[in-house]
């Protein structure tokens, strides 16, 4: 008897980052119709630059050409939450910029005011996360516990 288990014929995987992207959808619209965030809430987004549908000022490719983390806390505006994408204007040291960003593009979503945290992979893309440079958008300067309190990590192997 094998101890292998069969290969699936529902794509489970897909299925539940799909759920999970939904959750960040959901919380930015949520975000989007009261005007602002609650509280202390305040949210780390990090996402494949490279991505299909994602729009971003030049200069902020070049800098990041692989992923990006931008912050979302006291200085963004124009907050739009559509089905597949948000759009979002922050401000680059000092330089305000215009940001697009598919759901799909997105591979962590952190609220360290409460430790919760998501994390999954782009749509498409098979390997992990790269390292990165920091966004510096004009944010806090507080980074997300490391401690996994309420994380939720998507990491399903693929057979080869």
């Amino acid at each position: 008897m094998s101890e292998t288990p069969p290969d699936s014929l529902i794509p489970y995987d897909e299925i539940v980052q799909e759920a999970l992207r939904a959750v960040v959808g959901r919380v930015l619209g949520e975000v989007e119709r009261s005007g602002g965030l609650p509280g202390e809430h305040h949210f780390y987004i990090t996402f494949k630059t490279a991505h299909p549908g994602v729009e971003m000022p030049k200069h902020l490719t070049e800098r990041f050409p692989d992923e990006m983390t931008i912050v979302l806390q006291n200085k963004f505006w124009d907050l739009k939450v559509a089905e597949k994408h948000f759009e979002v204007g922050l401000s680059f040291n000092q330089v305000p910029a215009k940001l697009s960003i598919p759901f799909a593009a997105v591979t962590g979503f952190v609220d360290p005011a409460v430790n919760f945290a998501l994390q999954f992979q782009a749509q498409g893309d098979e390997g992990g996360p790269e390292p990165h440079e920091p966004a510096e958008n004009d944010g806090p300067t507080v980074t997300p516990a490391e401690d996994g309190s309420n994380v939720v990590t998507i990491d399903f192997g693929r057979k080869k």
